[in-house]
């Protein structure tokens, strides 16, 4: 698998976009066949902190319906500086009986990302130490990043790569993006939206994450608008509600 520097494949905006002070409300709806199920909601909220930094928190948890069967209550938490690069990253996930929790904490050398990826569970606490040579994100972080990009540069089918930190390994991010769409909301109306399929792979080539694409507003807030993940039976929709 031949990989890219992705500061020569990403065209970022000469200024980073100030988020601060926005929160975006999303409903999650399961999807098979004839089936639509408001199966979960989620926030995504950011703010400035006093440093000229950023903070952002994605909450998730399932309805009072799909509680009686697998209760979800998962919180991402990111810390980034005024360029909306990583510093720190809190992934606390509790569903049904099973307690985990993640923290990386970023470090740079010039153009190469360094972390410190500490796993706690209920069995004991693990750590491992990751390295990039170019930019590295976490799951939260990289939406900021996808929403600074000046996509007048992007080729359309084009494969970008970047990468990805999660608290046990590196995961390579194949984003292609595929143009813009016009794509129907929960409410029914219409939105005009740049589509992008994300890939996630480990050193190699191989799958590690089931891919999902995303659809990002094509106005100046580039909002997620939409994001549809494959499921072993049917498809999650996470649709973007309102501020």
């Amino acid at each position: 698998m031949v990989l890219f520097v992705v500061a020569m494949l990403l065209p970022q905006q000469a200024m980073a976009r100030d988020f601060s002070n926005e929160t975006l409300n999303y409903e999650i709806v399961y999807h098979w066949g004839v089936i639509w199920k408001h199966a979960a909601d989620a926030t995504l909220s950011i703010h400035k902190t006093k440093d000229g930094g950023y903070y952002s928190q994605l909450t998730g948890k399932t309805r009072s319906w799909a509680d009686k069967v697998y209760p979800v209550r998962d919180t991402l938490r990111c810390t980034m500086d005024s360029k909306l690069k990583p510093l720190r990253y809190e992934k606390a996930t509790h569903e049904k009986d099973y307690y985990a929790r993640d923290v990386i904490k970023f470090s740079y050398n010039y153009s190469h990302t360094n972390a410190h990826c500490t796993r706690y569970r209920k069995k004991g606490t693990t750590s491992i130490d990751l390295s990039a040579k170019t930019q590295a994100y976490d799951m939260v972080s990289v939406f900021y990043m996808l929403r600074n990009l000046d996509y007048d540069e992007l080729s359309r089918n084009k494969n970008y790569t970047t990468v990805i930190f999660s608290g046990k390994e590196k995961e390579y991010l194949t984003i292609n993006y595929k143009g813009v769409e016009s794509i129907k909301m929960r409410d029914g109306k219409k939105r005009q939206a740049h589509r992008i399929n994300f890939r996630f792979t480990q050193e190699g080539g191989k799958k590690s994450s089931d891919n999902i694409t995303v659809w990002m507003a094509t106005d100046e807030s580039r909002i997620p608008l939409l994001l549809v993940g494959k499921l072993p039976v049917g498809e999650v929709k996470c649709y973007y509600t309102g501020k």
